[in-house]
């Protein structure tokens, strides 16, 4: 069956392509959403294949939200080099034109680890296909002072680790308090970056979520 399968799918991009994996949605079961999921630094040794972009796009695929995940420019087989964030946007963009192209009119859930959710929060803010964002150990140390996706208003949720030794929690935290409604920041208490014994608990934050959108009123704000 169709639903089953597992694409290995080349995203085009002006001067090449960007190397993916997609699983789509189950045959004859049309989907909501369609999702992109972003890998962590790619200085990192962050590919496509993490394991916690790995669960993310497991557990939408098992609520029937076709997932896309894809290596950054200079990463796997995808073509271009590293380009501090800049370029990485780019690939963002392309690899939601990809999955809106396949799926026209169904709206995008943009997710993202780490770096990912640094380049793929900021897109998705921005891209009027995208109707929620999951950022998952979001570095907030990253984003320029002041940028905290203040006048994003789209549902957003937070994953994040207070044993996080990569991207500080209470960096995170004040952080969040200045992103705009409606949100949502989940605490997991003695979670590191890589959500090590957590990631059970991640899948099902993740599928909730997907399912709040389909019902905006209960969409938690803090």
């Amino acid at each position: 069956m169709a639903g089953n399968q597992v694409l290995h799918v080349n995203i085009p991009t002006p001067t090449g392509h960007l190397e993916g994996i997609l699983k789509p949605e189950e045959e004859g079961v049309a989907p909501n959403f369609i999702s992109v999921i972003c890998h962590p630094h790619p200085l990192g040794g962050g590919t496509m294949h993490n394991k916690v972009v790995f669960k993310v796009a497991q557990a939408l695929q098992l609520i029937n939200v076709p997932a896309l995940r894809f290596n950054f420019r200079g990463v796997g087989h995808s073509t271009g080099t590293y380009d501090e964030g800049r370029g990485e946007m780019d690939d963002v963009r392309y690899a939601l034109e990809f999955m809106s192209r396949r799926y026209p009119g169904v709206p995008a859930i943009i997710a993202g680890f780490s770096f990912g959710s640094y380049v793929g929060l900021r897109v998705a803010c921005a891209d009027d296909r995208v109707t929620g964002m999951i950022g998952l150990g979001v570095p907030a140390r990253m984003f320029a002072s002041g940028e905290t996706l203040a006048q994003c208003h789209k549902p957003k949720l937070f994953i994040h680790g207070t044993a996080d030794e990569l991207a500080p929690y209470n960096l995170a935290v004040e952080w969040f308090e200045h992103v705009s409604a409606p949100k949502r920041l989940v605490t997991l208490e003695g979670a590191d970056h890589f959500f090590k014994q957590h990631l059970p608990e991640v899948q099902t934050l993740v599928a909730n979520f997907a399912h709040s959108l389909l019902q905006p009123p209960s969409i938690e704000q803090a």
